[in-house]
């Protein structure tokens, strides 16, 4: 089963690397779809693919990297479109 869904996660997020460590959790779990920084100091991503692998990178974001303090994780479910090839950083 496919799963989308779209996060934002709030808290010490920005200039700890929480975007490459996401992409290669991404690419580790074979989810599709982007992560980027917003102006705001969160950061938002598209993750898409089979349902089990789209829950472990929400369950890691709400963690991140070791220099990262998450406050939390909005998540907003959508229908999988299919539409990603890969997992890319968009700047």
């Amino acid at each position: 089963m496919k799963r989308r869904v779209s996060v934002i996660i709030h808290g010490r997020v920005q200039g700890v690397a929480f975007r490459h460590h996401t992409f290669r959790q991404a690419l580790g779990l074979g989810v599709k779809g982007w992560v980027r920084n917003l102006p705001d100091g969160s950061v938002a991503g598209v993750f898409e693919g089979d349902a089990s692998a789209v829950a472990a990178l929400i369950d890691w974001c709400r963690q991140g990297p070791p220099a990262a303090q998450v406050d939390r994780v909005d998540l907003i479910e959508a229908t999988a479109t299919g539409e990603f090839d890969d997992f890319i950083i968009k700047y």
